[in-house]
């Protein structure tokens, strides 16, 4: 524990203290209590080594630590972790300087974009410059307090680097501060020079001391629900747009009865699916260019769109098209006011249950026009049968499309399953089609869609939900990216699913490259052909024979029937499993329906081959569509 230090105070190293002050750190919600920072992950080298890898062995008992692979994929895990638990409870991720640290980059943009907490602790170059430079230090002529960990500040939401001791006390109290705040949350990082991290200092006992963080549900004000419930009564065709911030607040039995007493349908984000489940007479499914046709012909038709913790992305937007009703009004419930002022709309600004509970009393007796219940009744059937027409796998000995990948895993899942998917075409068909049971269901990293989240993502799941079996779905692109971890849920023994899909190359930027006039350029995995072109043969990767070398179990899957055999006996295994299956080109029987919705994705102006000009005509066709709401 230290030396003894002075009356009232304890002598330990900066890193000894940091690590002490986390394990003492809780939340508070509702009632119920959980520790803030869970664990720590880390990968050592001469940056922290010394200072917090000392720490973490000195106190090993009261800080659990996990040993990764990869400092993105360790960010990614703590998030997914924080996630699962609802923002209650995250992880910290430790780093050497350099490589190590500007590693966690990609992962801190991705915690921010999506507002799940995470605590970083990069090492950093000596406070006190006792050699200059020194290994892995960025020399910046003009500027010698510069690190490499700068980069972080611009995806972080605190920021602090403690270049004395003492200087930790008020760094770490903000950083809690902005781990457990509904609005602010996002990734935090302490930056820790080496030498300070292995310094002593006689700290104040009332540092160690119990903290409970209050999660706060901010109120709704009454005017501005009066505002609210006036909007809602004047409005024939009301659509709910559910975002990621009904989950964070834990609001799904809010909508849930919302939804029962007025009869308003109910759209989702990608953030937001799964917030009613999927066999709830209200809800419509997926919004905007990855959503259902029944929701997104509610959204062209809304007179009010009441927006619940959605931030409005150009998917759910269809970049500015989708709602377009000429008289289309905007009601928005959300914590963050920058959030809830988007669009132009009318707000209230306050925690989503809390809001959701609210409208629900000023609203008591209003309910829509029963034939808007039936209109879209009907339609979300008719849209059942399309799904059921993607996922029908009844020639059992040919090779699965992708969506009937998802019709299988349909079978055998119950709601105690989770999906964790973030990148390539997967996003699309999941939005659209899958059907959510519950709540925790669906975990798509859609805010920034990262390329390797998957699997890192998984393990944090699994730690944060033991008893759930959590699949993590990646296409060949995305394996390819990061399947570090692996090695991690090996070592442990993290009963996570993995399922890889290979289809020979980034098939979703390859098909969206083909319709902006780009010709699948550089977007398949084949060797080169005589005209110096990929489109050879398809590369030789065995990427089961990959994940078996980092000692996963693997089962290859050719046909239909395989796969069915295959995921029920990954779903069943008691440690780390995977099922790899090649996809078959989805056709226009068995494959996923199209967009519904428009995506801009900007097309060349000019240009002399015929793909281009023809995208770059339907392109302006589209974008003439668009409008602010203001």
């Amino acid at each position: 524990m230290g030396a003894a230090g002075t009356p009232g105070r304890v002598r330990l190293t900066t890193a000894q203290a940091l690590v002490r002050f986390l394990t003492r750190q809780f939340t508070e919600r509702d009632g119920e209590r959980r520790r803030l920072v869970d664990a720590t992950w880390g990968i050592f080298g001469h940056g922290n080594v010394a200072g917090l890898g000392q720490a973490l062995v000195e106190y090993g008992e009261a800080m659990p630590f996990h040993q990764g692979r990869n400092e993105q994929a360790m960010v990614h895990a703590a998030v997914g972790y924080a996630r699962q638990c609802g923002r209650l409870s995250t992880q910290a991720v430790t780093t050497s300087i350099g490589p190590g640290a500007t590693n966690l980059v990609t992962g801190a943009a991705l915690a921010t974009v999506n507002h799940l907490p995470v605590l970083l602790l990069p090492g950093d170059t000596f406070a006190t410059r006792p050699a200059d430079p020194v290994l892995q230090q960025l020399e910046v002529p003009y500027a010698g307090d510069v690190s490499v960990n700068d980069c972080l500040r611009p995806v972080s939401r605190y920021f602090d680097r403690i270049t004395r001791p003492e200087a930790l006390i008020p760094a770490a109290l903000q950083a809690m501060r902005v781990l457990t705040d509904p609005v602010d949350t996002g990734a935090v990082t302490l930056a820790l020079p080496q030498d300070v991290q292995a310094e002593a200092y006689d700290w104040p006992e009332e540092f160690f001391v119990e903290r409970v963080w209050s999660v706060r549900r901010q109120a709704p004000d009454p005017a501005e629900l009066a505002a609210a419930a006036s909007l809602v009564r004047d409005s024939d065709r009301p659509l709910v747009v559910a975002g990621g911030g009904v989950h964070h607040s834990a609001a799904e039995q809010a909508l849930a009865a919302l939804a029962d007493a007025t009869g308003i349908p109910v759209a989702a984000t990608q953030a937001g699916k799964g917030s009613l489940s999927h066999d709830h007479p209200a809800d419509v499914g997926g919004i905007g260019h990855t959503g259902t046709s029944t929701a997104d012909e509610l959204a062209r038709t809304a007179d009010l769109v009441i927006g619940v913790g959605t931030r409005y992305t150009d998917f759910t937007t269809a970049s500015g098209t989708l709602f377009a009703a000429p008289g289309v009004r905007f009601l928005n419930l959300n914590v963050a006011a920058f959030d809830a002022h988007k669009m132009a709309a009318t707000t209230v600004v306050a925690d989503a249950r809390a809001a959701l509970e609210g409208l629900r009393d000023v609203l008591t007796g209003h309910r829509v026009d029963p034939a808007y219940v039936t209109e879209y009744t009907d339609d979300k059937q008719r849209w059942e049968h399309r799904v059921d027409a993607a996922y029908e796998a009844d020639e059992p000995d040919v090779r699965p499309t992708q969506t009937q990948v998802l019709g299988l895993l349909d079978e055998i899942v119950t709601d105690e399953d989770v999906l964790v998917n973030a990148a390539g075409s997967l996003p699309g068909d999941l939005h659209k089609l899958w059907r959510a049971r519950s709540p925790r269901q669906y975990h798509v990293e859609y805010g920034y869609s990262c390329m390797g989240y998957e699997i890192p993502a998984a393990i944090g799941v699994s730690l944060a939900a033991p008893e759930r079996p959590v699949w993590a779905l990646v296409g060949d692109g995305t394996y390819l990216m990061m399947p570090t971890e692996i090695v991690t849920a090996v070592q442990e023994n993290i009963p996570i699913k993995v399922v890889i899909l290979q289809n020979h190359g980034y098939a979703s930027i390859g098909g969206l490259s083909e319709s902006v006039g780009g010709e699948r350029f550089g977007t398949a995995y084949r060797h080169r052909a005589p005209d110096g072109s990929y489109t050879g043969t398809p590369l030789p990767v065995d990427l089961a024979a990959n994940a078996a070398s980092l000692g996963l179990p693997v089962t290859r899957a050719k046909t239909v029937r395989e796969l069915r055999a295959a995921l029920r006996e990954a779903r069943a295994a008691d440690g780390p499993a995977c099922v790899y299956v090649e996809t078959e080109t989805a056709d226009t029987v068995s494959g996923p329906p199209p967009a519904q919705a428009w995506w801009d994705v900007p097309v060349a102006e000019t240009a002399t081959r015929t793909s281009a000009v023809e995208a770059r005509e339907e392109y302006d066709r589209h974008v003439s569509t668009r409008r602010r709401h203001l």
